[in-house]
């Protein structure tokens, strides 16, 4: 693909994001991508795997490409949406998945990297969780990645607020693993991979499993779920939706009349 680049040395695989004009939005086709190297590296055995975007960018993704979403009146984040596909592989990988990020990271791509098993970040680092800004309801599995990430107290102020939060204050929730200077990060996270290639690959991916497994252990009422996804129908049926969708596309600031 030819914004998406990949490799595997030594048991340590490397995916790269390289998508400047699109801020490496995770649209269909970039996400199809990174799906299918990952597929790849599963067959090849990887035992460890590096998800980054090329180096020095100012955005490491923008999250999922608006410009995919639908208008009205169809659920914009369901099931078969990309990034669930993502997320779910991601999570579903038998070796460790680390992200190594640079420049900014929003909205859905928040999600991404909080999915990922390890996460070393540059110090000019920011996560900002949008949806609110677009008027976009959220859908249960992604706010289960990020209840999972940090406490419901972290993810009611990333979400409620959309401001975006520092690498630093990150690290000190405990959001993200490291916090490393920009000119030592490759070093740094290729060195951390190379030490979990090196480690008995099957007890990696059976507890991996394991604690996927237990992470995921929510108890639920089949009438709280339907609940839940009723309460998203209220948004994505709205006109502020819809307001918040063109706001976007139109580069001007959304107009929510809260209907």
């Amino acid at each position: 693909m030819e914004h998406l680049h990949s490799r595997l040395e030594a048991g340590v695989a490397t995916i790269t994001l390289d998508h400047a004009d699109k801020r490496n939005a995770l649209g269909a086709a970039m996400v199809e991508g990174i799906v299918g190297a990952l597929e790849r590296f599963e067959a090849a055995r990887a035992r460890a795997v590096v998800l980054r975007a090329a180096p020095g960018v100012r955005v490491w993704s923008a999250g999922h490409d608006v410009d995919e979403l639908p208008e009205s009146r169809r659920d914009p984040l369901g099931w078969d949406d990309p990034l669930r596909h993502l997320v779910r592989r991601i999570e579903n990988f038998p070796a460790p998945v680390i992200a190594m990020l640079e420049g900014s990271v929003w909205g859905g791509a928040t999600e991404t990297v909080f999915a990922c098993d390890l996460i070393v970040a540059a110090p000019d680092v920011s996560f900002a969780v949008t949806p609110a800004k677009l008027g976009v309801p959220y859908n249960v599995s992604g706010m289960l990645t990020f209840l999972n990430a940090g406490s419901i107290r972290v993810v009611k102020e990333l979400a409620f607020t959309a401001r975006p939060m520092s690498a630093a204050r990150a690290e000190q929730l405990g959001l993200i693993n490291y916090v490393v200077p920009a000119d030592a990060i490759e070093a740094f996270t290729y060195d951390l991979a190379r030490g979990i290639a090196e480690l008995a690959p099957l007890s990696i991916a059976v507890m991996k499993e394991q604690l996927r497994i237990l992470s995921g252990a929510h108890p639920m009422t089949p009438q709280g779920f339907e609940r839940i996804q009723g309460l998203r129908r209220v948004v994505y049926d709205s006109a502020d939706y819809q307001e918040g969708i063109r706001a976007f596309k139109e580069k001007r600031k959304a107009r929510f009349r809260g209907e």
